[in-house]
């Protein structure tokens, strides 16, 4: 069995209109990533209680923290981002989560062509990434790594590289379909198989061919197939609702409580179709 969650502020800022519309899609997790437009590691330790508290008493967990950790330069200061990593490890082990989801680093930016020379990196981003498993480790705390565009592990090449190199049960994958998409890397069956042994955490987005979100199946991701796979698989963590489908930042994308709804739906429909089950 499979557990949804969903990145509820994609519903809402307001925390409890995201867990009114959480309840009414029958989701009982949550990936935490901003409350009244506040982002996760900046909420105060008193917001942090009064989250828990609410989610407690609504009977949602926390799934995944939603950090935005490694989505900054890789020539930037490592001390500040590292600063921000304890805190993160603090906050999921004050809301009992077991992932903090993370990035590996931007290289810079040469011109709009892309990057200057991202396997000029390659050291440095392992370097990070090794530092901040082995806290990960001693906090009991497991990162899954987001294969977003234009950071270094965007592509299945440079992704598998980083889970082979680092090989730690405590530093894993998120597969993201529509991320490898928008990086024109092929999601199933290529970047499935390549990242499997790692694979710990399922995004659901979509997107089509001309650029454009969709719920699943409605984009270019091959979902049917996918959660196909994964059931075959044995596959039996989170699946988590990321839908974007009205607004995509660098930092946050936004769906508003009714096009949330449509895309719970759509994922929900492929799961009965399939007759896969999930709480």
């Amino acid at each position: 069995m499979i557990h949804l969650s969903a990145f509820a502020d994609e519903i809402s800022p307001d925390l409890n209109e995201q867990i009114a519309v959480l309840h009414s899609e029958n989701i009982h997790y949550i990936d935490l990533r901003s409350v009244w437009k506040v982002n996760v590691l900046d909420f105060s330790d008193q917001q942090i209680e009064d989250i828990k508290r609410t989610l407690k008493e609504a009977r949602i967990g926390v799934a995944a923290i939603g950090s935005p950790i490694g989505k900054v330069p890789i020539d930037s200061s490592f001390e500040e981002q590292l600063h921000r990593f304890e805190r993160a490890l603090k906050i999921a082990q004050a809301l009992s989560a077991p992932y903090i989801r993370i990035f590996s680093f931007y290289p810079p930016i040469q011109d709009e062509a892309g990057s200057s020379n991202p396997a000029a990196y390659r050291d440095e981003v392992l370097s990070n990434l090794r530092e901040m498993t082995r806290l990960a480790r001693a906090a009991g705390i497991i990162l899954i790594h987001e294969n977003e565009k234009a950071i270094y592990g965007d592509s299945i090449e440079r992704n598998v590289d980083l889970l082979k190199s680092i090989n730690d049960p405590h530093f894993r994958a998120v597969l993201d379909p529509a991320n490898y998409l928008q990086c024109d890397q092929v999601p199933y069956p290529g970047a499935y198989e390549a990242i499997a042994p790692w694979l710990e955490y399922v995004h659901v987005k979509d997107v089509r061919t001309d650029g454009t979100m969709a719920v699943a199946g409605d984009g270019a991701a091959s979902w049917s197939a996918i959660l196909e796979r994964l059931r075959r698989d044995g596959y039996a963590g989170f699946v988590a609702l990321e839908p974007h489908l009205q607004s995509a930042g660098q930092y946050q994308g936004f769906s508003g409580p009714e096009l949330f709804h449509q895309a719970s739906r759509a994922l929900q429909d492929l799961l009965r179709a399939m007759g896969w089950s999930y709480a």
